[in-house]
């Protein structure tokens, strides 16, 4: 995704190319974490001190604040305040969060839901667990279907010729442990369908593990993911298989939230 926006429109006055560049910056934030002014206008293509006016505009209403290093600045909590409003709109986080709260507190991990957005899973909602010391807020982050628990699920249920589609598109290598062959991916695929879960450990990134599994709406299709996520010196490859056993039942009590058949 591009976040330049440096040059002018056709037709755009300034107060919605001002609003486009605020935008931008939001975004730009949203992807480093923190950056400077002048990191952000060599990003973006816009001049210094048009950066620096709108971070003004942002840190006076809360939605960029300047980080312990001054001169950084990085996202402010008026940002996770609209993204709570985003999700408490959405059904399926008001539906799931009982359930999420639950599983959270009895494997002491991190709980999120994500839903499908083309080649990547989105973070709707999460909830913290007990043993978490440092806390990551996937709310909001987009991540590759390959190499995530979510997004494997997704992809062990998608038409032979999407699932096809996505792998000609390409399958991007982030660690070592990513799966990158298509004849590899498949048969993990095949797994996930046959035991009703997906993991990974540390595809996407190393130190982390989690395991999902398919939350259906009314039609059986799968419209979401429940996710244990945790970092991988407390929540190692063994351990998965129990994770599991409490997850599966607690997204099958979301899929009959969201109108899909209680089994049994």
């Amino acid at each position: 995704m591009s976040f330049v926006s440096a040059d002018r429109r056709p037709g755009q006055d300034n107060s919605v190319q001002s609003v486009d560049r605020a935008v931008s910056i939001l975004q730009v934030l949203g992807r480093r974490g923190a950056a400077g002014v002048t990191e952000i206008s060599t990003e973006l293509g816009v001049h210094k001190s048009t950066v620096s006016r709108l971070l003004g505009t942002l840190e006076a209403r809360g939605l960029v604040e300047q980080a312990a290093n001054r001169g950084r600045y990085r996202l402010g909590y008026g940002v996770v305040q609209l993204a709570e409003g985003a999700s408490r709109k959405h059904d399926l986080s008001l539906s799931s969060r009982s359930v999420c709260s639950a599983l959270a507190e009895e494997v002491g991990e991190s709980v999120l839901i994500a839903v499908s957005d083309g080649r990547d899973v989105v973070t709707i909602d999460q909830v913290i667990g007990s043993a978490m010391i440092t806390t990551v807020n996937w709310v909001g982050q987009r991540s590759p279907m390959h190499a995530t628990s979510s997004g494997k699920v997704f992809l062990a249920h998608l038409p032979d010729a999407e699932l096809r589609r996505y792998v000609e598109e390409g399958l991007t290598r982030y660690t070592e442990r990513t799966i990158v062959d298509p004849d590899a991916l498949a048969s993990e695929l095949a797994s996930v369908r046959e035991r009703g879960y997906a993991t990974t450990y540390e595809e996407q990134e190393i130190g982390l593990t989690a395991v999902a599994a398919p939350v259906r709406g009314h039609d059986g299709d799968v419209i979401a993911a429940l996710c244990v996520s945790g970092p991988s010196f407390r929540l190692g490859p063994s351990l998965l298989p129990a994770i599991a056993e409490r997850l599966i039942p607690a997204a099958a009590r979301i899929s009959e939230r969201n109108g899909y058949p209680k089994v049994g």
